[in-house]
C-alpha cells in the first residue's frame, strides 16, 4: 500500500510539472504585442494550468499523507480540467485552420483578408467599440516607426519579411497603388478603385492604416500564428497528462485492492 501511495504520489508531482508549460504558454502569449492588446486566450490558459497545479498538488498531499478524500478529489477533478484542456485544445486548432496571407507579385510579405479568417475571430474586430481600444493599443508601439529606420529604398522594403501587423497596418495595401515614399509615407494614385481600404490610409503617423480591415486582417494573422505555437505546447502537455492520470489511476486501483486483500487476509485470520 505505502509502495502505491508512493507511486501516485510521483505522478502527481509529475502533473504538478506539467502544468508548468500551460501557465508559461498562457504568460507567454501575455507578453506579445497582439495579445497584450486583444486579451483573449491569455487567461483561460493561465487559470486552467494553476487549476492543474492545484488539483495535483492536492493529490500529491492526498499520497504522501494518505488522505483518500484528496486522491477522489484529484481523480475526479483532474478528469474535468482533462477534458476542458481539451475542449480548448480544439477550440484553437478550429478558429486558427483559416486565415493563411495571400502572396502578391512582387513582394516578399504577404497580404491579409480579414474575410479568410473564421468567423469567431472577425466577430473579435468587427465592432468599432472593441477596435477603437485595440487601434489604440497598436497604434502606441513602435512597429511602424522601426520600418523607417531599416528601409530606406522601395525595392528592398518589397524585398522585406514584414510581420502580418507591420503589412496590415504600417502601409496601404498593394492593391491600391500607392507610390512608395519611405515604409509609412506613400504618395495616393489617381484611382483608388473605391476600395474603403485604399481611402482609408493616412500619411499621419498616427493613423497609418490602423482604420483599414487590412490592419484587423493582420491583427487575426498575428493571432493565429501565435495561439497556433501556444496549441503546440498545450497537446504536447495534453497527451502528457492524460498518460500520467492513467498511470495514477492503475496506481489508484492498485492501492484500493491490495488495501482490500490485506484486511481480507486479517478477516481470514
Amino acid at each position: 500500500m505505502a509502495l502505491s501511495n508512493n507511486v501516485i504520489g510521483v505522478i502527481n508531482f509529475i502533473a504538478m510539472l506539467l502544468s508548468i508549460p500551460i501557465i508559461g504558454a498562457g504568460i507567454w502569449l501575455a507578453t506579445l504585442q497582439a495579445e497584450s492588446c486583444v486579451q483573449i486566450l491569455q487567461w483561460p490558459v493561465i487559470i486552467l494550468g494553476i487549476l492543474i497545479l492545484i488539483v495535483a498538488m492536492a493529490g500529491f498531499i492526498g499520497a504522501f499523507w494518505r488522505i483518500p478524500m484528496l486522491l477522489i478529489f484529484y481523480l475526479i477533478a483532474m478528469i474535468v480540467l482533462i477534458v476542458l484542456l481539451v475542449c480548448l485544445v480544439i477550440f484553437v486548432y478550429v478558429v486558427t485552420l483559416r486565415g493563411h496571407g495571400n502572396i502578391e507579385p512582387n513582394r516578399s510579405y504577404l497580404e491579409y483578408d480579414v474575410d479568410d479568417f473564421s468567423i469567431w475571430l472577425r466577430r473579435r474586430v468587427r465592432s468599432s467599440h472593441k477596435w477603437d481600444g485595440i487601434k489604440s493599443c497598436l497604434s502606441s508601439s513602435n512597429m511602424c516607426a522601426e520600418l523607417n529606420q531599416s528601409y530606406r529604398l522601395a525595392q528592398d522594403f518589397f524585398n522585406a519579411h514584414l510581420t502580418p501587423l507591420q503589412s496590415g497596418c504600417c502601409k496601404p495595401p498593394t492593391k491600391c497603388g500607392y507610390t512608395f515614399v519611405n515604409p509609412t509615407y506613400w504618395i495616393s494614385p489617381i484611382n483608388t478603385n473605391g476600395d474603403m481600404d485604399c481611402m482609408k490610409w493616412s500619411n499621419e503617423q498616427t493613423q497609418l492604416c490602423y482604420n483599414c480591415d487590412s490592419c484587423k486582417a493582420g491583427l487575426l494573422a498575428t493571432l493565429r500564428i501565435d495561439w497556433r505555437r501556444a496549441n503546440v505546447i498545450l497537446i504536447v502537455t495534453l497527451v502528457a497528462l492524460i498518460v500520467v492520470y492513467l498511470i495514477g489511476c492503475f496506481a489508484f486501483r492498485n492501492a484500493k485492492t491490495e488495501e482490500l486483500f490485506r484486511k481480507y487476509k486479517q478477516g481470514y485470520t
